[in-house]
């Protein structure tokens, strides 16, 4: 299994912002990870990056245990943060070379030049962060991580800055990716994208994990079935708003 979460705890001070989470991811699956702001989202995909260190429990990518054996388990995963963080003076092309060669990536040219042309970086590749939109930024952000071949992609808000074009060219990015075999968790707060390309979510709230499936199975919970079938409904009645 690409992805496995046993028991994941992550505590600042005496407040937990994620609290016993566990969860698999399986290949070619693309799970929505979603909640309200505050719930632990973005704290479950900084542990499961490395960035941050578990409290407790035990996280495993591609069989490597994070914490046991870290190199190995980051080399199988690309995490792609909302917040564009990129290097002031170097290129869109000089992003990419940086990247693919921390990784050993083979045939970079040919990568890059895929990349460039499927998230429309064309015409951009000696451009420095500074003079690029933030959709392009986050476009960026999302080619180094994808310039790799990755077995698991985590995606925090991945259309955060994109036009409605840019946001149809990042789903289809991101199912082509599925279906070439990884394993894909995304958090986002659009839950119509979430439903359209998810094949299962997982929602939290209070750090915890209150639902676990897919459309389907959770639209027949008992004590969901009043809600809806949508997973706009869905949600509101899981984490209390409805």
């Amino acid at each position: 299994m690409p992805v496995t979460v046993e028991h994941l705890r992550r505590v600042y001070g005496s407040f937990a912002a994620v609290d016993d989470l566990s969860f698999e991811v399986a290949a070619g699956e693309i799970v929505g990870l979603i909640g309200p702001n505050g719930a632990g989202k973005t704290t479950t995909l900084r542990s499961l990056a490395g960035i941050l260190r578990p409290t407790s429990g035990r996280i495993r990518i591609d069989g490597h245990d994070l914490a046991a054996d870290p190199l190995e388990a980051k080399r199988r995963l690309a995490f792609m943060p909302d917040e564009p963080r990129l290097f002031e003076y170097l290129t869109v092309e000089e992003h990419l070379r940086l990247v693919a060669r921390l990784y050993s990536v083979p045939d970079f040219e040919g990568r890059a030049r895929g990349l460039i042309e499927e998230l429309e970086l064309k015409g951009k590749e000696q451009s420095l962060p500074d003079e690029l939109s933030r959709g392009m930024r986050q476009k960026v952000v999302i080619a180094c991580g994808l310039v790799r071949n990755a077995t698991t992609l985590l995606f925090d808000e991945p259309l955060t800055g994109l036009d409605p074009i840019g946001i149809r060219r990042m789903r289809e990015t991101i199912i082509a990716r599925a279906r070439g075999g990884a394993a894909v968790l995304l958090s986002s707060h659009l839950l119509h994208l979430v439903e359209e390309i998810c094949s299962r979510v997982i929602i939290m709230a209070g750090g915890k994990k209150v639902a676990d499936g897919t459309f389907a199975e959770l639209a027949s919970r008992a004590d969901l079935a009043a809600a809806g079938s949508n997973l706009e409904q869905i949600f509101m009645r899981v984490t209390g708003h409805d």
